[in-house]
């Protein structure tokens, strides 16, 4: 299974998730594409499989990858403080790949009606989520 994890800003989230399916999908192959070169180094250094960094990286990625993962920001244009550009947010949105996105209540887009859970708890809920992709049983 081919992940393409995408993260903005320091990477921070992106970081979390890599370590995170790399401990729990180890033969997954993880793609990250950081918005910039914090945001990528970061994922890097968690244990990507590969990395790019801008625009042309996650259009490309968003056409190979099985399973795209980030937060929610990722497919709205302007967001993340502005790093996600349309071009990215349309590239996300129109892939042909799952998304499983992080409802991240920042930068002004506000999803109402999910529970405001920690971040721990939410990747707990991507794990769960990329094993019924992969038909994996549930351990969390």
């Amino acid at each position: 299974m081919n992940i393409l994890v995408i993260d903005a800003q320091g990477g921070g989230i992106g970081r979390q998730l890599v370590s995170a399916i790399k401990k729990n999908l180890p033969d997954a192959v993880i793609t990250a594409v950081g918005t910039n070169v914090a945001a990528t180094s970061a994922m890097m250094k968690a244990g990507a499989d590969h990395a790019a960094t801008g625009e042309n990286a996650v259009v490309v990625g968003c056409r190979k990858a099985d399973v795209i993962v980030g937060p929610i920001g990722i497919v709205i244009a302007d967001a993340l403080y502005g790093e996600i550009t349309p071009v990215m947010a349309q590239a996300a949105a129109r892939s042909r790949a799952k998304r499983i996105l992080i409802p991240i209540n920042q930068c002004d887009n506000i999803v109402v009606g999910v529970e405001d859970l920690s971040i721990g708890k939410l990747l707990q809920d991507v794990i769960r989520e990329l094993r019924k992709t992969v038909d994996i049983p549930d351990e969390i």
